[in-house]
């Protein structure tokens, strides 16, 4: 008896065993053909290149936070010795020259977008200076352009009062102050804009290009009448989930790394500081969540129309909300709770920006990669649900 149940207890592992090898084998060879079906479409091709090359590059050369060539006018009804310091204070690469205007052309300048900027220096202003009176300058800021208003402003605050205080103390050193603030700025030593915006595009093609080639893939079997094909093969759904999920994930992280290495790294000289590796297993497990995303927004669409339609809102949510574009800190509390907790992109998003900007190890990492895995899980199960129901009709 012994023997025999230990015979039958071999016989189940062995069973086991050869079935778990049965659905590799059947999710191999369906992520083969979903291999094959990407490399047929040429314009899919051409959109994961174009993501992850010329637009990495463009938005992070194009779309810069920092102040430079400002237009700025001045109108001087001082004419004075510090005037025309002023006036000769705003030089390159800050500002453009300042251009000598007067008070009536204020607003026509700033209508046509010519200035961003008006200084006006009232008369009088250098006596009362001289005098230790209280003397103001108007400064006419063009805020449609919001982050150059911003950041202008500022540079043009701290140039006045600087030039200010160096012409009241007679030279041109600055006044001795009794407190001296020295910033050092960590990771981004020279708060180069475009070391955060190649790698935030990075981030932001995964998200889009996994979430549309995994549910285009299902739309494509549906359009194309391909679906009853697989309805008379041996395999389960999870088996066609799981392998359009490996075979779409498998193409973007390809192109994902590959930019990191070329565009981001090689390219536009921006240093990583952390594990590429470790990024590659966070953008893995991320990569599964998102596709399994577009695989339930697929099983909603019934048409490719009705998916980029359904698929538009849901990205840009995700993208908008997800600390890449603007801190979440700024984000209403609740808000800041209802993202991390429906939505895998802040954590990702935070993952990312420890391991190649901070040099973060795992140790420190795991909790993101933790609410991943759980977001997938939950992502995964609901669209295998949607998936039986909608195509096998179980």
């Amino acid at each position: 008896m012994p023997h025999d149940r230990s015979t039958a207890s071999e016989r189940y592992r062995h069973a086991k065993w050869s079935a778990l090898g049965t659905h590799i084998a059947n999710i191999y060879r369906l992520a083969i053909k979903e291999l094959r079906s990407i490399r047929a479409d040429p314009i899919m091709l051409i959109l994961v290149i174009y993501a992850f090359t010329i637009a990495v590059y463009t938005v992070a050369t194009g779309a810069s936070t920092e102040a430079d060539n400002l237009t700025i006018g001045v109108v001087d009804e001082d004419h004075s010795d510090l005037s025309r310091r002023l006036l000769d204070a705003f030089t390159p690469p800050l500002f453009k020259r300042a251009t000598l205007i007067q008070a009536s052309e204020i607003d026509s300048q700033m209508d046509e977008g010519r200035l961003v900027f008006v200084l006006e220096i009232p008369p009088a202003f250098q006596s009362d200076i001289l005098a230790g009176k209280e003397a103001s300058l108007q400064l006419n800021v063009d805020a449609t352009a919001m982050t150059q208003a911003g950041n202008g402003a500022v540079y043009i605050q701290n140039i006045v009062t600087q030039e200010v205080a160096n012409f009241r103390a007679g030279r041109e050193a600055t006044m001795a102050l009794p407190v001296n603030v020295v910033i050092h700025a960590k990771f981004n030593p020279n708060l180069t804009s475009s070391w955060f915006t190649s790698v935030m595009q990075v981030i932001n093609s995964i998200t889009l290009l996994t979430v549309i080639l995994a549910g285009a893939a299902l739309i494509r079997e549906r359009e194309q009448g391909t679906v009853e094909h697989l309805l008379v093969m041996p395999v389960v759904p999870a088996e066609i989930m799981l392998a359009k999920v490996f075979a779409n994930g498998l193409v973007v992280l390809v192109a994902a790394m590959l930019s990191l290495v070329i565009v981001v790294q090689w390219w536009l000289a921006v240093p990583i500081a952390g594990s590429l590796m470790l990024f590659l297993f966070g953008a893995a497990l991320y990569a599964f969540t998102v596709a399994a995303l577009g695989i339930m927004l697929g099983t909603v669409a019934s048409t490719m129309g009705q998916f980029g339609l359904l698929a538009i809102p849901v990205l840009v949510v995700m993208q908008l909300l997800s600390g890449s574009s603007t801190p979440m800190e700024s984000m209403p509390i609740w808000l800041q709770y209802a993202m991390q907790v429906v939505s895998p992109t802040p954590h990702f998003v935070a993952f990312s920006q420890g391991v190649l900007y901070r040099g973060a190890d795992l140790s420190i990492l795991w909790p993101r990669l933790a609410a991943i895995a759980v977001i997938g899980s939950a992502y995964f199960a609901f669209s295998l649900s949607r998936f039986r129901k909608v195509i096998f009709g179980s």
